[in-house]
Parts: C-alpha cells; structure tokens; sequence
C-alpha cells in the first residue's frame, strides 16, 4: 500500500519541493512530480537555478522514451507508460490519478488557506480508503525537509 506523507505550512512550496527533489535523488529515488502546467514550468526555472553545486536532472513527461528511461525525476502526469519511479511529489490541490501505484506520496501543502483547505480534502479522502497518513509539519524547519 503507497506510503502517504504530508508536508503542511510549507512557506516556498517550489524552493521546498527543490530541497526534497536534491534529496530524493542523492538516494536514488526516481520522481513523479505532478502538479498543474504552470507550476512545473516554475518548478523546472527553480530546478535549473537552484545550485550552483548541484545539478538535479529532470525532464517533462513529454520526453523522449530515451530521456524518461534515465531522469530520476518527470515533471507532469503520474501515467508514465512502463515508468519505474517509486515516488510521487504532489504539489497540486487535486488527486493526482495513478497515486496507488507508487511506493510513496509526498503531499507539499502551503499556507494559503485554499491550499490548506484543499490538503484536508485529500486527507480525508485518503483516510477513507484506509491509508495510514504521515504528518509533517514544515513550519518550525521549513529551510530543511
């Protein structure tokens, strides 16, 4: 059963989304990051730009087949045909369709309060069906995830 951990009262959703997907992939994970067309294209700019040492390697899920069998993170739709990624990163209000098939989903949740009201949605939705949930309350660290 998919492993579901929610990030709460994350101030910078993509900066903290960056340090997640830094750390995600130093241990070898492979990504899903869904989220709506405008917020990936923001969360490539940040990807690109967010360190100078450090170069995260990704690409839109309208890559090639080639580019998709070797980015440890796809920015886009969670139905990758034949994909091999065991994480999905929802930074999105909606469910993302397909959640059921990763190892782990990690909700990123803002402060806005329709973001906030949208993660209870979810929450709830996901207690329905009988998922053990994680709380992770980003305020006090949210520099570090």
């Amino acid at each position: 059963m998919t492993e579901i951990l929610f990030h709460f009262n994350v101030p910078d959703k993509l900066g903290y989304a960056c340090r997640m997907l830094r750390k995600m992939t130093q241990t070898g994970a492979q990504v899903v990051v869904a989220a709506d067309p405008q917020q990936l294209a923001d969360l490539d700019f940040e990807l690109w730009r967010f360190s100078g040492q450090d170069f995260i390697a990704h690409c839109f899920d309208d890559s090639g087949p080639d580019l998709l069998a070797f980015s440890p993170i796809v920015l886009g739709s969670a139905q990758i045909e034949g994909a091999r990624h065991q994480m999905l990163l929802s930074l999105g209000p909606d469910l993302v369709p397909g959640f059921e098939r990763f190892e782990r989903l990690n909700e990123i949740v803002g402060v806005d309060p329709q973001d906030r009201q949208q993660a209870r949605l979810r929450w709830n939705h996901f207690k329905n069906l009988g998922y053990a949930l994680q709380r992770h309350d980003a305020a006090p660290a949210a520099a570090t995830p």
